[in-house]
């Protein structure tokens, strides 16, 4: 899976990612920090890449509706400290081979992942 780790999180997150398989780069890599989330979200269509995001704004269904993006990944935890958010990914690690991320939403707290999106079951 091909994966873009916003600004607003740590580099760190790209070896974990790759480590476990997985293709990632993060919005320094394309001179993209500070850019608007529109243009974030036109790169990530572009490269067929899943937005891995502390920012709220992206789980916002109406702006960001599920089906419409490769998917995306929002870290909403309520500490967002580095530590917090590389113990986040670690944990969710394991649904990546398990569970569909494509065309949805994953909003991951501290305790549980909600997915928006996909087909009902």
């Amino acid at each position: 899976m091909k994966f873009k780790v916003d600004q607003n999180l740590p580099v760190e997150l790209v070896p974990l990612l790759q480590q476990a398989g997985h293709d990632a780069a993060t919005v320094f890599d394309q001179q993209l920090t500070g850019a608007p989330d529109q243009q974030n979200v036109a790169a990530c269509l572009a490269e067929h890449r899943v937005l891995i995001t502390a920012d709220l704004d992206f789980s916002d269904i109406r702006d960001h509706p599920p089906g419409q993006h490769p998917g995306s990944i929002v870290l909403r935890l309520k500490r967002q400290a580095k530590p917090q958010q590389i113990a986040a990914m670690q944990r969710i690690l394991p649904l990546l081979a398990t569970t569909p991320l494509a065309g949805r939403l994953w909003i991951v707290e501290e305790t549980r992942v909600r997915i928006r999106g996909g087909e009902p079951s």
